[in-house]
């Protein structure tokens, strides 16, 4: 009967039609949260209170970190002294390797310590490296000897002891925020329950609010920071850093008691390597036709009812990836020998690990976004240099404060963008979020390609009147590309976190999350691939390279510009294709299924919890 009318209140609710509290009382369940002592979490844990301290820490950690990151290459090339293309490829590798490091950040915090626990330690590792770039920006013997590369002059390049100071800072900056980043968005999401349909719908009202308190810290970042970094120094600019950093600890620490923490669930890997080993000792099996014989099969819906069940395992069963199946075959059926877990796995344990083979499409389609990205880290700071900076007769802007200019759009475009779009489109889509992540992350890829058809031919006309005419046009030429980026950004980023967390499988919600940030890593990684081929290719001509030299004037990064954007749009096409085929191969053999729930055929499902929140609709059914 319990089941029953809680299954009523889930196609109320999900129709659209109206529901009364007891019904609403019948779909929020309790899940497995605990308080900061370990007790069950209580209705006066988590929302959106508990979430906005959550959005504290991430407000002032990417303030701290995009002070730094964002006009490093300035820092690197002045005062460390590495040449123009040396200077990119480690901001690039610095930035990659802080997303990269997301995922042992995820893991830990899934497997070991929970998402609180491992942001505390290694937000402390972050502080730790803002300090030790301030020390050794502040003193001269922990840097080469001064020089005016402008003016020809030879410059030291920073070797040995000074180059391990400078290296074993940023890195453990980039170990903190690597460690840090991926626990602030699953933490934050942990505090709605989405056994409840009201805050479901929360839940991306705070996504939008995660990118809105991302957009607010680098907004300060880029102007604030970086001004400080411009008149103050550079060792003052990592010290304001590693204050910004104090500061989100503190929001973090003050958020304890409302906190609903998810528990680590140990080694979140194990379950995944045994379905993968047991296929391949199992290769030669034959798969029965029926899949119902399968190891486990009882617990797997095969599409001809429609049901809302919190039992594990209740999953969809699919002919997709179908060699994984063969993990499920029994060989010793009539005996009392019990089959190791390693070569003998459930079908829900199979289609928890379908489910993540199905989404890495959909990831790899963002890499060339990201690096995109990363020539508005870099290249395009260094263009601006070389632009005229002047606001007023006195006031020059910062190039690395161009960066602002999308974030500033942002900070009234995402509230809009919540408050507006997203009610308004929902009545005609009826999904949660407006568009479904699938659908915002086009956009943004889609966009993405103008940013660098935009940024082409600025730095042509640039060159052009630098070199044909001796004149230095305004730097707000290079707005527009910045502009398109961020509402880019604004789709894609949100888009790919949205569609992430909610295919997560439960206790692996911070793993799933930092897989998202590991497109930034390999986005920014392809960018120094991209520049050393580049280069090598291009220097073969009399002309030279197009970005070998440390003078934009004589390089062309307007060809390498057009590359970007040509990659982007045949990125555009690729992601179509890939996203088709996963909805397509979203569906079970027996009828086409949906999940109505926050992304279109969403799954939640758990290696190690004992609920799973699948609502299917079988369409023979009217």
């Amino acid at each position: 009967m319990e089941g029953g009318r809680r299954q009523q209140a889930m196609e109320y609710y999900y129709k659209g039609e109206n529901i009364d509290n007891n019904m609403m009382s019948d779909v929020a369940v309790q899940d497995n949260t605990v308080d900061w002592r370990g007790r069950p979490s209580k209705s006066k844990h988590g929302g959106m209170r508990a979430a906005a301290f959550v959005l504290g820490l991430q407000s002032f950690e990417i303030m701290g970190i995009a002070a730094v990151g964002n006009n490093l290459i300035t820092y690197v090339i002045n005062e460390m002294h590495f040449s123009l293309s040396k200077s990119a490829n480690i901001v690039t590798n610095f930035v990659g390797t802080v997303f990269l490091l997301a995922l042992l950040g995820g893991y830990i915090s899934d497997s070991y310590l929970g998402s609180f626990w491992t942001m505390l330690i290694f937000g402390f590792v972050e502080l730790s490296g803002f300090i030790l770039l301030s020390v050794q920006a502040h003193l001269p013997q922990l840097k080469p000897p001064k020089c005016n590369i402008t003016n020809g002059e030879i410059c030291e390049e920073a070797k040995g002891f000074k180059a391990f100071i400078f290296f074993l800072a940023l890195y453990l900056v980039a170990l903190g925020s690597g460690c840090v980043k991926p626990n602030m968005i699953a933490h934050g999401a942990d505090q709605f329950n989405l056994d409840n349909p009201k805050q479901t719908k929360k839940l991306s009202t705070y996504f939008n609010a995660a990118y809105f308190a991302f957009s607010m810290g680098e907004l300060i970042a880029l102007t604030v920071l970086v001004w400080v970094q411009t008149h103050s120094g550079m060792d003052v600019g990592f010290g304001v850093s590693a204050a910004a950093m104090a500061m989100g600890l503190i929001s973090l620490v003050s958020g304890t008691l409302y906190y609903r923490n998810k528990p680590p669930q140990g080694s979140i890997l194990t379950p995944i390597a045994q379905v993968f080993v047991a296929a391949i000792v199992k290769r030669k099996q034959v798969c029965p036709s029926n899949p119902k014989m399968l190891h486990g099969s009882h617990n797997v819906n095969y599409g001809s009812t429609v049901g809302f069940s919190s039992d594990a395992g209740n999953l969809l069963h699919t002919q997709k990836f179908r060699f994984l199946d063969k993990a499920c075959i029994k060989t010793q059926d009539g005996t009392n020998t019990k089959e190791s877990p390693w070569t003998l796995c459930t079908v829900t344990q199979v289609d928890q690990v379908k489910i993540l083979l199905s989404v890495v499409p959909i990831f790899a389609c963002t890499i060339v976004f990201n690096t995109i990205l990363a020539q508005l880290q870099t290249f395009s700071v260094q263009q601006g240099s070389i632009m005229d900076t002047r606001l007023t007769k006195s006031f020059h802007i910062p190039p690395a404060s161009l960066q602002s200019i999308p974030y500033i759009m942002l900070i009234f475009v995402v509230p809009l963008y919540d408050a507006f779009f997203v009610p308004f489109i929902r009545k005609f889509t009826g999904h949660v979020s407006g568009i479904s992540p699938l659908q915002r992350i086009g956009f943004g890829l889609f966009f993405a390609t103008f940013s660098m058809v935009s940024a082409a031919l600025t730095e042509k006309k640039r060159r052009d009147s630098a070199v044909k005419s001796n004149e230095t046009i305004s730097i707000f030429w290079i707005t527009p590309q910045f502009l398109i980026f961020g509402l880019s950004e604004m789709f894609t980023a949100v888009g790919l976190i949205e569609f992430f967390y909610n295919q997560s499988l439960k206790g692996m919600q911070a793993f799933l999350t930092a897989i998202t940030y590991c497109s930034y890593s390999f986005g920014f990684y392809l960018s120094s691939v991209l520049v050393s081929l580049v280069n090598k290719i291009t220097s073969r001509s009399s002309n030279g390279g197009w970005i070998s030299d440390n003078n934009l004037n004589k390089d062309r990064l307007d060809l390498f510009y057009w590359l970007l954007a040509a990659l982007s749009f045949l990125n555009f096409l690729n992601f179509l294709f890939w996203s088709r085929w996963y909805s397509h191969n979203s569906s079970s053999p027996g009828g086409q299924q949906y999940e109505i729930h926050m992304e279109d055929q969403t799954k939640h499902h758990s290696f190690n919890s004992s609920k799973t929140n699948v609502v299917q609709l079988d369409e023979n059914i009217p």
